[in-house]
């Protein structure tokens, strides 16, 4: 039986409540104490400072152009020229080919697997043209050279010169506003998803083609405060979307700006009209890409801390920055560690660049035996926002503790809005205040934001975590352009990617490399995050209680608040027995047991 089951009583274990999460306005700052950032161990702030004056932000925004002048889906040639750029950059960084045969201590190495086979769409037209607009003439409406994204993934290509056809309005496409409509034939404009749309007019009544506006509540026409204020009609930004892979219909969507839709029905309401549709789509099956980099550890080679980034997706931010930060991390780490400014890590340190979701899945199944000594994992995704351009901060998307099933004033979810995480799944980790110390010991004096929301999903730490791998989304939102036709590099910032990266590579290595002393260091800060944990949901709960119209059921469920931190933090302290790549030393051993003793008396005394 571990530590923590020793000292915790079975009073202590929480029960299997769930909970919906739902939208905040922005999410919360961490509920630890100020001081923090001073409790970040030592040798991770060395390894930031390292990692810092490493890291090329040049580089990294450079990258980000370059793969933003593409519409990445797996399989196609713009996510393969991705891959390769990246491959070169770690090729020039030192990381040698691996030809064949399994990953050896020599050195860092880089390699390319493929699995499955993608439909690799990519497009080069997409207009929609209004035909007879104002003043009678055509008006090109939608276009790849306007709004870059507006044609669907999925999208087939029209006949040479294009295609001319009704439009014809749905509005919100319910079955009641096709009512008395005959759109066989036709392109058909609706206010609901491009889904929904879709299958109502082109698979249930056989319109051609769809269009819709949809777009998230939070998106905005541009940058600045007066933008948001513009009428609506006036918006020219829309959100990308797919439509399903269909070869028998050959049918086509287009994701409407405002702006666009606006024309439409103004010109709607003088009668009939008609659109015309040139598209060139093309399909490349073929396998998906993912690639690989390692440094390979020297004590527990077989252990490792994992980092992944997605490729796909057509934005600057999403998810080029992410790729970008990524690779000059890696970058900056193999440097440190081939120059001796930092020991060689104790654990592999593994890099992935791959097909969101899918690829953390594939990887998984082809490396089974590595997976499974997979100790910590770091999603990057959308690491280089602007926060002054997008609205968003940099998050720590924590993993799962108990604000993901219990929704806390100082927790707030983020627009993402959260899920329905239970709480008997709940397992007690290091990462989330390590990783949060370190980031908040780089924020001082460089005028970073670093803020932290409860666990959400949606991107390949969600992947990890269902291996019962501690895993954190690294992240900035809201995101006033996310998947929008304005994710662009202006809205990037190199300086962001930095502080994201130096930040990410030093806990990571300190994750592979951490010596005794240095685990002793992450027991006091454990310490203190659950001290002030616990402090602060005494007081919020005492509020929350005084405040419900059913106490008793309120105060039974804030009971159940204070078992599960009591037993996560436990959990987390047991956890720093493991750091070390070589075993535990009888002192670690008994300060975790102090700890853990001082932890569960406090929480029994609240």
């Amino acid at each position: 039986m571990n530590l923590a089951i020793r000292f915790l009583t079975a009073g202590l274990l929480c029960v299997g409540l769930t909970s919906a999460g739902t939208a905040r306005a922005r999410a919360g700052s961490a509920p630890s104490p100020a001081s923090l950032a001073e409790l970040a161990p030592s040798a991770a702030v060395e390894a930031l400072g390292v990692l810092s004056r490493s890291f090329d932000e040049r580089a990294a925004m450079d990258l980000v152009v370059y793969m933003d002048q593409f519409w990445r889906n797996a399989g196609n040639a713009g996510y393969n020229a991705s891959i390769d750029r990246i491959r070169a950059r770690l090729r020039q960084s030192g990381f040698a080919d691996r030809r064949g045969g399994p990953a050896t201590a020599a050195g860092p190495l880089t390699w390319i697997e493929e699995y499955g086979r993608a439909q690799g769409w990519d497009y080069t037209v997409g207009t929609l043209t209004l035909l007879g607009g104002e003043h009678g003439k055509d008006e090109v409406l939608l276009s790849r050279e306007q709004q870059r994204v507006a044609l669907c993934i999925n999208s087939f290509s029209t006949p040479t010169g294009g295609i001319e056809a009704p439009i014809v309005d749905v509005r919100q496409g319910a079955d009641a506003d096709f009512a008395n409509l005959d759109v066989k034939g036709a392109v058909v404009l609706g206010d609901g998803s491009i889904g929904r749309l879709w299958q109502a007019a082109v698979v249930q009544r056989g319109a051609i083609g769809v269009m819709s506006p949809a777009m998230a509540a939070y998106v905005r026409p541009g940058p600045d405060a007066a933008d948001a204020s513009r009428p609506r009609s006036e918006w020219d930004v829309l959100q990308w979307g797919s439509i399903p892979y269909d070869e028998a219909r050959h049918a086509f969507g287009f994701k409407a700006t405002p702006k666009a839709t606006a024309v439409i029905r103004d010109r709607l309401k003088a009668g009939p009209a008609r659109v015309k549709v040139e598209i060139a789509s093309t399909f490349t099956p073929g396998p998906v890409r993912t690639l690989a980099a390692e440094i390979p550890g020297i004590v527990k080679s077989e252990e490792r801390i994992l980092l992944a980034a997605h490729v796909q997706e057509p934005g600057a931010n999403d998810n080029s920055s992410g790729c970008a930060t990524l690779v000059e991390l890696a970058r900056a780490l193999n440097d440190a560690v081939r120059s001796g400014k930092l020991a060689k890590p104790g654990r592999t340190i593994t890099f992935l660049w791959l097909d969101e979701i899918r690829g953390s899945r594939q990887w998984i199944t082809d490396h089974p035996a590595e997976a499974k000594q997979v100790r910590y994992m770091f999603s990057l995704d959308m690491t280089g926002e602007d926060p002054t351009k997008t609205g968003g901060p940099f998050l720590i998307e924590k993993v799962p503790d108990p604000t993901a099933v219990w929704e806390r004033p100082s927790d707030p979810h983020t627009e993402w809005g959260g899920g329905r995480y239970k709480a008997e799944t709940l397992k007690g980790t290091l990462l989330n205040d390590l990783f949060l110390a370190i980031c908040q010991r780089h924020a001082r004096g460089t005028g970073w934001m670093v803020k932290t929301n409860p666990y959400e999903g949606g991107s390949d730490h969600s992947v990890f975590l269902g291996q019962g791998v501690p895993s954190l989304l690294a992240w900035h939102f809201p995101d006033w352009f996310y998947h929008t036709s304005l994710d662009r590099p202006d809205k990037t910032s190199p300086a962001e990617m930095k502080h994201a990266g130096a930040s990410i590579a030093a806990t990571a290595w300190f994750l592979a490399s951490a010596s005794d002393v240095d685990a002793r260091a992450v027991v006091r800060l454990i310490e203190s995050a659950a001290s002030a944990r616990l402090a602060l949901e005494q007081q919020q709960g005492a509020r929350l209680v005084a405040n419900a119209e059913d106490r008793a059921a309120a105060e039974a469920r804030e009971n159940q608040v204070r078992a599960a931190w009591t037993k996560w933090y436990g959990e987390a302290l047991n956890e720093t027995l493991a750091l070390p790549p070589s075993s535990a030393s009888v002192r670690l051993q008994r300060d975790v047991e102090t700890a853990l003793r001082k932890w569960t008396d406090a929480s029994k005394a609240k």
